[in-house]
């Protein structure tokens, strides 16, 4: 008989089997978590509900746009609808968060209560109520004590940001004292201590602050050293710096210079540092590591008014040594304007008349050589030389062709800030229709315009002054933006083109809740011309003439939305007399042409060609708001612009235009910048407008305006006309 010893190692298997199965259920499943469908602040008083919101974790469920509200009252997918669920963890953990929160801004007796009701299945309601008590407030004033006075009462006021009987925000007093101290810093007392003190009375609930300076001593710069340079020379690196050996030492000269060591694109990577050193005299190291000194560019890309364009940039940053910067660039634009105009998105710029017909269609282009000299005689000045040629033209306007050579000399002013010395010189020819000079200069012979036609100076002397405190260069959503420019020109010049004008435009950017932004623009100019000589354009003596160029005008995807590039303002209509003439009852040949009816039945909206006339003056302002809608990187937008251009020429002619458009669009943020699609709504008013038509008189051609001002008014009636008042603008790059 065989032992069940023997036996065992075969039993074993069997005999775990039971511990096994026991080992392999499945472990239980937590409980499901009921969703958020409606979140409740009550009893706030005295801070932002949006602000206390962002501190805690509680959230309830919601649309991701607004815009996106009326699919999510219907479909709740994630690609609108964004769910929350009730962690009974960090719901206990919110109450601490909205009692910190409090806390912090003097509120120190807040009590909190919560209440989860239910709200169907699985759905519940959380309302936070808060019994917010008392403030803790100042019982007077800050008391700022320098051991050495260094700091005047105006600097001490200005940055104290808590004041008598306020609470007791703490998040003010760090400010108060980080204020404080980078002031203290920037006189040269790099070792300043500063130290707060805070005495409580829990009776009378109230505090005392006192902030103690001890400045210590001023501190001077005793040595630079610079580490990691390879084939830039020492003398450059330290040029681009703005403190040197035996300055007094400023935090705010380390931060600025090594932002312009960036800015100089010669670097990966620049540090700078001060190791700890306790006495009035500092070592600076200067960490570099360098980048390429060439950089080349091309792109490519298409709008919907100037089709397609090429362009190509070379830049060496260190051209000849010193860290000079040669820049070479050339764009070539409106490419394929023969085969795309008129088709899809893109505008047709075809004008109607005969003359001026596919003058728009060549390509344009600008090339332009700058050398550019950083800290020329001093590390906050810049000389710029370029020479330049171009070729450009407005839609329906004008073709402008020019070359020459300019001269800049820039001052830095202020962080990000800076003004700006220019010296013009351009050889220019105007390339226009007979109706442009003929309307715009009233100057309608033959011989007249061959003269305006030839080659002039546009030689303007300009002061420009820009600020940018914007927190983004592509999408900003903080900050601001500005630019101030003066423009003269006369025979002490050495222009032909004599005028005065001057020039603002600036922005605003407000980062709200949830990623949101709301900007706003403001563009406002003057120019007027003076007369001109005899020997500047011969015939043209006695005129106002004023170049196409220096004119303002408005409408586009920059500018007034809801009317295409530079259709707001006095405008004047173009016919051809061929089509004139179809009107063969009320316009036969043996008729004068200039008594024909352009309100003839016999023709449409689509006939006339509206040519914007450009003005004096300008006044354009937009508000809009942009929205983050499912993807980060995906934003809708709303906005509303205004816009005015009246010009002070030719009193026959429409004096000013104004109007206000909102509309609607969305913006992609690809690695080039954002990828911009807006839709403006024309207000679609009729307008009386001046029709300018030709004539052919013994073999000649000649302008001539109609006597009877045409009805003009392109949109239709009914569904069709509220597409026709949307206006497609198609771009890279925000508005403003």
């Amino acid at each position: 008989m065989r032992s069940v010893y023997t036996r065992l190692p075969g039993v074993l298997p069997f005999l775990a089997l039971p511990a096994v199965l026991v080992a392999q259920q499945p472990a239980p499943q937590p409980p499901i978590k009921p969703e958020v469908v409606a979140l409740t602040l009550k009893g706030i008083k005295s801070v932002d509900p949006d602000e206390l919101l962002l501190s805690i974790a509680t959230g309830k469920s919601h649309c991701t746009s607004f815009i996106l509200a009326p699919i999510c009252s219907f479909s709740k997918s994630r690609l609108f609808y964004r769910k929350q669920y009730l962690d009974h963890d960090e719901l206990r953990r919110d109450v601490l968060r909205i009692r910190v929160f409090y806390w912090k801004r003097g509120f120190r007796e807040t009590q909190v209560d919560t209440v989860v009701a239910d709200r169907g299945t699985k759905r519940v309601a959380v309302t936070f109520d808060i019994k917010e008590g008392p403030p803790t407030t100042l019982s007077d004033s800050i008391s700022v004590v320098q051991q050495n006075t260094v700091l005047s009462p105006r600097e001490v006021s200005d940055r104290t940001l808590l004041k008598k009987g306020q609470p007791l925000n703490l998040l003010r007093l760090d400010s108060t004292v980080v204020f404080l101290q980078q002031r203290v810093w920037d006189k040269g007392y790099a070792d300043a201590v500063i130290d707060t003190s805070v005495v409580l009375d829990s009776i009378a609930r109230s505090a005392a602050i006192t902030i103690t300076i001890d400045p210590k001593w001023k501190a001077t710069i005793s040595d630079i050293l610079i580490e990691g340079e390879d084939r830039l020379s020492e003398r450059t690196i330290r040029k681009s710096l703005t403190f040197h050996s035996g300055q007094l030492f400023r935090r705010s000269d380390l931060l600025r210079s090594q932002r312009g060591l960036y800015e100089s694109n010669l670097f990966r990577r620049a540090s700078i540092e001060v190791p700890t050193q306790g006495d009035s005299t500092k070592i600076v190291v200067v960490t570099i590591q360098e980048a390429p000194p060439r950089d080349a560019r091309l792109a490519f890309g298409f709008n919907t008014v100037d089709f397609f364009q090429l362009e190509g940039r070379f830049t060496h940053y260190n051209f000849t040594g010193g860290a000079r910067r040669l820049e070479v660039q050339a764009a070539v634009g409106n490419l394929f304007a023969g085969t795309f105009n008129g088709k899809g998105l893109f505008h047709d710029v075809r004008t109607s008349l005969g003359a001026d017909k596919a003058r728009y269609f060549a390509p344009t282009y600008n090339a332009s050589v700058n050398l550019r000299q950083p800290w020329f005689i001093s590390s906050l000045n810049e000389l710029a030389i370029g020479a330049f040629g171009h070729r450009r033209s407005a839609p329906g306007i004008y073709v402008d062709r020019g070359y020459g050579a300019s001269a800049t000399f820039t001052r830095t002013l202020l962080e990000r800030a800076s003004a700006s010395l220019n010296y013009r010189f351009e050889i220019t020819r105007i390339e226009a229709g007979d109706v442009y000079f003929c309307v715009n200069y009233s100057v309608c012979d033959e011989s007249t315009l061959n003269a305006l036609r030839g080659q002039q100076r546009l030689s303007p002397l300009i002061i420009n002054s820009n600020i940018d405190r914007s927190n983004d260069p592509l999408e900003p959503n903080k900050g601001v933006r500005g630019n101030v420019e003066f423009e003269h020109a006369s025979e002490f010049t050495l222009s032909d083109f004599r005028y005065n004008r001057a020039f603002g435009d600036g922005a605003a950017y407000y980062s709200l809740a949830n990623n949101r932004v709301l900007a706003g623009h403001l563009r406002l100019g003057w120019v007027k011309a003076s007369r001109t000589t005899k020997q500047a354009v011969g015939s043209l003596a006695g005129i106002d003439i004023l170049h196409p160029r220096k004119r303002f005008y408005a409408g586009g995807s920059r500018s007034v939305r809801g009317f295409r590039e530079n259709q707001l303002g006095p405008r004047i209509l173009t016919i051809a007399e061929t089509t004139l003439r179809k009107d063969t009852v009320g316009c036969p040949a043996s008729k004068a042409i200039t008594s024909c009816d352009p309100n003839s039945k016999r023709f449409s909206d689509i006939d006339f060609d509206p040519r914007p006339l450009g003005g004096n003056i300008v006044v354009d302002a937009s508000a809009e708001i942009r929205v983050p809608v499912m993807l980060p990187t995906l934003f809708a937008a709303a906005f509303v612009d205004g816009g005015w251009v009246s010009q002070r020429i030719n009193p026959t002619l429409p004096r000013s235009k104004a109007a206000i458009t909102p509309g609607f669009g969305a913006r992609y943020l690809s690695p080039v910048g954002p990828i911009r699609i807006d839709i403006g709504i024309n207000p679609g008013r009729a307008e009386e407008l001046p029709v300018v038509s030709e004539q052919i008189v013994n073999g000649e051609r000649q302008l001539v305006t109609l006597e009877q001002r045409r009805r003009f008014q392109p949109a239709r009636s009914g569904f069709r006309g509220v597409l026709d008042r949307m206006i497609l603008h198609l771009s890279i790059g925000e508005a403003f």
